[in-house]
């Protein structure tokens, strides 16, 4: 009977590591999904009425805030978490703003910016940006926030996924 039980705790010892690198792993593959978006032949294909942020009437809000361990970006989606994929028609008005009381914010979609007028996005709290969806295609784009009284402006980069899909 001794024997039964050392073998049970052990076995258990062994399985619980393998079940946790298991999961850390499938975690981590559903985290780098919509990073992978834009490797995607056809990204427009992962946008739907869920992830599709405002339309040409109406436009799409995206607060960005400083989290305890990194940067978001949360597109006014029901339902939407920070960072996630998100979809917007050409024509479609992205304001980029931040709620969090004395935060700015720095969103860089890169050298082939989709939006008009392209280049970095600038704003905080106190200045909401608006740039035009104009350039249908994926963008991996980085944003970082900071706090007001942040030390040199701490914060750290973060990056996520939009996708502007053709027609308006």
């Amino acid at each position: 009977m001794k024997i039964q039980r050392y073998s049970t705790i052990h076995c258990a010892l062994v399985l619980f590591p393998v079940l946790l690198i298991a999961s850390f792993a499938a975690a981590e593959d559903k985290k780098d999904s919509s990073k992978d978006a834009c490797s995607n032949p056809n990204p427009a294909s992962l946008c739907n009425a869920g992830n599709t942020c405002g339309s040409a009437s109406t436009p799409c809000m995206v607060n960005v805030k400083r989290t305890a361990n990194s940067s978001s970006a949360t597109p006014s989606i029901p339902g939407a978490k920070g960072n996630d994929l998100f979809c917007v028609k050409a024509g479609t008005t992205v304001t980029w703003q931040s709620t969090s009381k004395g935060t700015g914010f720095l969103i860089d979609p890169g050298a082939s910016s989709p939006f008009d007028p392209p280049g970095a996005i600038m704003g905080g709290s106190q200045k909401p940006v608006s740039v035009v969806a104009k350039t249908p295609g994926c963008v991996n784009y980085n944003l970082s926030a900071t706090a007001q009284g942040g030390i040199y402006g701490k914060s750290k980069a973060a990056q996520a996924t939009l996708i502007v899909i053709g027609g308006q």
